[in-house]
């Protein structure tokens, strides 16, 4: 049975101190009984830290990205060796930030998602379309091609560490939301897609997240839909009390 997970996406925001506040902050708001897997991703310098922090609650701390280099000369990178060493378990990898701002195409996510994969941790792949290619009709096409790219030389075995993450870029920071109709049929077709590829079991087994401004007042909504199994949030999850409200929509 598909796991229900809530992610927040922290991005580049909150220093050491901040880090804290809001990890304690979400502590004493989240509800007393989590029905989802709940995952926060600090930014990288912080990821030791949130861990500490973390032990003994219901939060997963993953990392917002990595590096397919096992190591070297890489400057500014972080290895999947070294996340490992922290504890992580989960890495977000092609979300659309990183491939329209920093230039990580279909081959560089690809080797991402193959090297979290061999290094036995889970993937969280981001996948989605622009405003333009949404306009024109090819939605569906554009983000299947993007699936497809990044995971159909995994084996079966390997897609169960595979989460995936529909973002609609139109809808990122910007408060514009799919509506639940728009959010299902994207879902819909990209399990179908799966289990094309992979199999029905598979497909039924695979978590795939909502993510495109995400909050308290429409994730039950978002929720209720049959194949949006959870939301992968942005700046909700920078509000303790928003985070927690996305939470409690399960």
């Amino acid at each position: 049975m598909r796991k229900n997970i809530v992610a927040g996406n922290w991005k580049m925001n909150c220093d050491m101190a901040q880090t804290q506040i809001l990890i304690e902050a979400l502590e004493r708001a989240m509800p007393a009984q989590v029905n989802c897997e709940v995952m926060i991703a600090p930014s990288t310098p912080f990821l030791f830290q949130a861990f500490n922090l973390t032990k003994g609650l219901s939060i997963e701390v993953v990392a917002q990205n990595a590096s397919a280099h096992e190591s070297g000369a890489h400057t500014g990178e972080t290895s999947l060796d070294m996340l490992a060493s922290l504890g992580i378990k989960t890495v977000i990898i092609g979300h659309s930030e990183r491939r329209d701002s920093y230039g990580e195409n279909d081959a560089i996510i690809k080797a991402k998602v193959h090297a979290v994969i061999a290094q036995d941790m889970r993937v969280i792949f981001c996948c989605g379309e622009h405003l333009e290619t949404r306009k024109a009709g090819n939605h569906i096409t554009a983000v299947t091609q993007q699936v497809e790219k990044a995971l159909f030389d995994l084996k079966p075995e390997q897609m169960k560490q595979v989460v995936v993450a529909y973002e609609p870029v139109w809808a990122i920071g910007t408060g514009e939301t799919a509506s639940p109709e728009q959010a299902q049929d994207m879902h819909a077709a990209i399990r179908e897609f799966i289990a094309n590829k992979f199999g029905s079991e598979i497909a039924n087994e695979t978590s795939i997240l909502y993510g495109g401004s995400v909050k308290d007042s429409n994730a039950a909504e978002l929720f209720a839909k049959p194949d949006v199994d959870g939301g992968l949030v942005g700046g909700a999850s920078l509000d303790a009390e928003n985070f927690a409200g996305i939470i409690k929509a399960f």
